[in-house]
């Protein structure tokens, strides 16, 4: 059962160790490269001030978007600025997105996000914490797929098992972290390949954060994963 209320307080709670985090960071360390290929941290900050707004959208049924370009152009626009705009922003969006979550509303509801994706509305504050806490990682300034919540971990495995579960390209696999079990890949719980290892190094591979070099196979090689 999805709880957005408790999802909502894990997203405030999240947010303020970003924003804290970066408030230490300077001008020059903002335009300094992310993790992610072919952006700075800056473009980083930029999305997730921009996410938050969009998300707003969704549970206000507007399109998450204008289009895909405008996205793009907007974040491309807003990665320069200096730190104490892209905190404000970062900050300011966060409140916009806790006030809508707050207000009365049926949760039960589907929503639409980008390229045709719908969800449910509760799920929608679970997909700003996943945006939050894995882009905090992609900052690269100490934050680590170790340091996240082990509730978040958790979550977050589940959900990226069962995206890829049934897909054409990914064999049958079982996951496991030595204490939980997952299955996904076409024909999940078919007999494949085991994969196995800490939690945050499976989640890493799953999220395409690491290439799983901390990760055993048995039964054949680590799957090839497709793009998120």
């Amino acid at each position: 059962m999805i709880d957005h209320a408790h999802d909502l307080v894990s997203v405030r709670d999240a947010t303020e160790r970003l924003l804290t985090a970066v408030g230490k960071l300077d001008n020059a360390a903002v335009t300094e490269p992310s993790r992610l290929p072919g952006w700075s941290r800056g473009h980083v900050l930029a999305h997730l001030a921009h996410n938050a707004d969009a998300l707003v959208n969704v549970l206000e049924a507007r399109p998450m978007y204008v289009s895909g370009e405008a996205r793009d152009a907007d974040i491309e626009r807003d990665a320069p600025r200096p730190l104490d705009v892209q905190l404000a922003d970062v900050r300011e969006s966060a409140a916009r997105f806790q006030e809508t979550g707050a207000a009365p509303a049926d949760w039960t509801r589907r929503v639409e996000l980008r390229n045709g994706v719908t969800d449910s509305a509760s799920r929608v504050p679970f997909r700003r914490w996943v945006e939050v806490e894995l882009h905090h990682v992609d900052l690269g300034i100490g934050y680590e797929l170790e340091d996240l919540p082990a509730e978040f971990t958790g979550r977050e495995t589940d959900f990226l098992a069962a995206r890829f579960a049934g897909h054409p390209d990914v064999p049958p696999t079982r996951l496991t972290d030595g204490t939980r079990v997952w299955h996904t890949g076409r024909e999940a719980g078919a007999p494949g390949v085991t994969v196995s290892g800490p939690p945050a190094d499976l989640l890493g591979w799953l999220a395409g954060r690491r290439e799983g070099v901390a990760l055993t196979a048995e039964g054949g090689p680590l799957p090839a994963l497709p793009p998120l």
